[in-house]
């Protein structure tokens, strides 16, 4: 059984909203759409339970048990304990937290690995770095195809490398890297893994501990949520850290690396993004733990988007007059499609939004990918992308439209 694309939809109550119709919706990877019972969590939330948390009284109590409940739910989907995920007001926020605690966690001359295809809010934390005295060494991608070699990689690590830091896919570029044989070459070297999972997480949710990295980042307003940055950190290099939090809150795993107070009601409303997936799995009849209604539900969306993409991609392929950005195969590639143009990507987006089309165009804070690959920022990218309740007839609206403007 494949994806029921209907089903999907209406879970959403964008798909409803009068003044969205006739739109198509292809700015994901900027933040998705999101689903109902997020929003019917966070407005139960903010009607019934905007209290303090965890106190003695029923609102309280049952406040404090809907953030225990998220952080529990989406935890056991992705295969780590509850207490190695933590919420933080951002991706970017939670990353520059976790660079303080290296930097006092590190010794002068230890060295961490960056890309240069990463978003500029998985790299410009720990770049700096280098101005405390460490190494900060640059893992290249290929200034053809946008793709990191693992051989490359195999180069710059020896034992002073403390960190290895990638995405799990470019917001431009798009390639799914390979995290498990990346994470093995690092932790052969002695050294930990950090991914952002920013643009791979709103295609199926990972299984974590099953790929092994040792920080796991993305964002729940790219996940159909709330505007959380969900992290996760195995318990072995959270305890090893240095806290970032009060000092009394030390010796509690999902508190040390969030030194401001959570937003109480998006954290349990991160909840609905579980009740989600539970659905979807629950409707295609894919049974099990957690974990593995998770998987199903992951390789469903894929399908799909697999499904869609290709035709996309052969469409962009047959036309001079763009450069296609990332591989042209669908398998290798998450549903975020950019090209360089002729003209700015702004003026292309602006264009599109004509013909009912909202995607994006600018750099994306990808400004070192498109370098590396000599595409000038400051024109910088049209992005088309998508996700799993994106029809066929949507993308069938995307190249009609493009016909018209390239």
């Amino acid at each position: 059984m494949g994806l029921d694309l209907d089903f999907v939809r209406a879970q959403f109550p964008a798909f409803a909203e009068p003044s969205l119709a006739g739109q198509a919706f292809f700015e994901n990877a900027g933040g998705s759409y999101t689903c109902a019972p997020v929003i019917t969590r966070l407005e139960r939330y903010y009607r019934q339970r905007k209290v303090q948390p965890y106190g003695p009284y029923e609102a309280s109590r049952l406040a404090g048990e809907e953030m225990d409940e998220a952080r529990a739910r989406l935890a056991a989907l992705m295969g780590v304990a509850a207490d190695e995920l933590s919420f933080g007001p951002s991706t970017t926020q939670n990353t520059y937290v976790l660079a303080q605690a290296f930097r006092r966690w590190m010794d002068p001359g230890d060295a961490i690995v960056v890309t240069n295809q990463d978003h500029e809010a998985n790299s410009g934390p720990w770049r700096r770095l280098a101005d405390e005295g460490f190494d900060v060494r640059e893992w290249k991608i290929n200034p053809e195809s946008g793709l990191l070699d693992p051989a490359d990689l195999e180069n710059l690590l020896d034992e002073r490398v403390r960190l290895v830091c990638f995405p799990h896919c470019s917001n431009v570029v798009g390639a799914i890297n390979p995290v498990v044989e990346i994470t093995a070459l690092a932790h052969a070297a002695g050294a930990f893994v950090c991914v952002d999972g920013v643009s791979y997480a709103p295609h199926g949710l990972p299984d974590v501990g099953g790929m092994g990295p040792d920080i796991y980042l993305f964002s729940a307003y790219k996940t159909y949520g709330p505007h959380q940055g969900i992290m996760v950190i195995r318990r072995e290099l959270g305890h090893l850290l240095p806290n970032q939090a009060h000092y009394f809150n030390a010796d509690t795993l999902y508190k040390r690396f969030t030194p401001a107070g959570p937003d109480h009601a998006q954290v349990a409303a991160c909840a609905g993004m579980a009740d989600y997936i539970d659905a979807l799995a629950a409707h295609h009849g894919i049974k099990g733990d957690a974990a593995t209604r998770n998987a199903g539900v992951h390789d469903l969306k894929r399908a799909h988007e697999t499904a869609l993409l290709q035709p996309l991609l052969d469409y962009l392929k047959a036309r001079n007059s763009v450069r296609l950005i990332g591989p042209a195969e669908a398998a290798q590639k998450a549903p975020t499609v950019a090209v360089a143009l002729s003209r700015p990507g702004a003026e292309a987006a602006a264009a599109l939004a004509a013909h009912g089309i909202m995607a994006g165009g600018g750099d994306f804070y990808a400004v070192r990918p498109l370098e590396a690959m000599g595409v000038d920022p400051g024109r910088g990218v049209l992005r088309l992308s998508f996700v799993h309740y994106t029809s066929p007839a949507e993308i069938e609206q995307l190249m009609a439209a493009l016909d018209d403007i390239l």
